[in-house]
C-alpha cells in the first residue's frame, strides 16, 4: 500500500549551493546525503514535515538526471511514494500494464526503490520507495 508522499525530487546544478538555500534560507534539516553511483547523482534528503525534499545533482551530463538538467534546467524531477513493500507495488503496477523503468527494486538514497515510466503516468516520473528498516522519517 502506498502510505504517503515520501519525497519530492528536485534536480539542481550544484548540490552544495542548493543545500545552502534549502537548509539555511528555508531551515529544512539535512537527514541524509550520499553519492549514488549507479544512479549517477550526488543526492541529499531534507526533512519537510512528514515528507522530504530530495536534491539531485548529476555526476555526468549524459545520464538521465544530467540530460534533464540540460533540457529543462533545475527543478521538479519526480514524486516518490512510500510503501511497506516496494516489490509488491512494482508487481501490481506490472499487472496493471503500467510501463516501468525498473523491472525489480534497487537500492537508492530513500531505501529500496523503483520507477514507473513517465509515459505511463501522464508525464510525471513516479518513484516507489521502501525505506530501510532503521530509516523511517516523519
Amino acid at each position: 500500500m502506498l502510505r504517503k508522499i515520501h519525497h519530492i525530487g528536485v534536480v539542481v546544478p550544484n548540490l552544495e549551493a542548493a543545500k545552502a538555500f534549502w537548509c539555511d534560507a528555508l531551515g529544512l534539516p539535512l537527514t541524509k546525503s550520499a553519492v549514488v553511483q549507479d544512479q549517477g547523482v550526488k543526492a541529499a534528503l531534507l526533512q519537510a514535515g512528514e515528507t522530504e525534499i530530495e536534491l539531485l545533482e548529476p555526476l555526468n551530463p549524459e545520464n538521465g538526471v544530467g540530460k534533464f538538467l540540460a533540457r529543462r534546467g533545475g527543478g521538479l524531477h519526480h514524486l516518490c511514494f512510500e510503501t511497506d513493500d516496494v516489490e509488491r507495488e512494482l508487481d501490481a503496477a506490472r499487472q496493471k500494464g503500467i510501463q516501468l523503468i525498473d523491472q525489480k527494486p534497487r537500492p537508492g538514497l530513500a531505501g529500496m526503490i523503483c520507477f514507473l515510466h513517465p509515459k505511463a503516468t501522464r508525464g510525471v516520473l513516479v518513484e516507489y520507495a521502501q525505506p530501510f528498516a532503521d530509516e523511517h522519517h516523519g
